[in-house]
């Protein structure tokens, strides 16, 4: 199965109305950030455990460790959890910047360092979001 089969096969998965919420946002990243590379990780460890919710993962950004390696890794990512869904925004090295510049205008949702989370899409301002997720891929695009 290729990773946008496995993308649909999550989402569908997805009970209502999470699943029309998920597609939604689904469809905006997408035109927020066309041609990006897609992935989807199924939460599962090397040997198979469960380790994490699912991750649809957009874009790419180049991990650099201080031992010199790297690793390839999704810019945004956006899972389900049992309250809602999730939209993570990796790469800022400034863990107050997403909070600091988008919490207040968001709505109903909880702002980290790199993570916005809410319960419904309904509960947000959408557009704010779309924002939100442009700018972290700029902001790492320019390193």
């Amino acid at each position: 199965m290729n990773v946008p089969e496995q993308i649909e096969n999550y989402i569908t998965s997805q009970p209502e109305p999470k699943r029309n919420d998920m597609e939604e946002l689904h469809r905006r990243i997408l035109n927020a950030l066309p041609g990006c590379k897609l992935w989807f990780l199924d939460g599962r460890n090397s040997e198979n455990k469960i380790v994490s919710n699912p991750n649809i993962g957009y874009g790419l950004y180049t991990i650099k460790y201080a031992d010199g390696t790297t690793r390839e890794f999704y810019q945004i990512g956006m899972s389900t959890n049992t309250t809602g869904i999730s939209v993570y925004i990796l790469g800022i090295e400034d863990k107050t910047y997403l909070a600091q510049t988008y919490r207040e205008k968001l709505g109903k949702a909880s702002v980290t360092g790199y993570c916005i989370k809410f319960k419904k899409l309904k509960d947000i301002n959408i557009d704010v979001l779309e924002a939100a997720i442009k700018d972290g891929v700029e902001i790492t695009r320019e390193k």
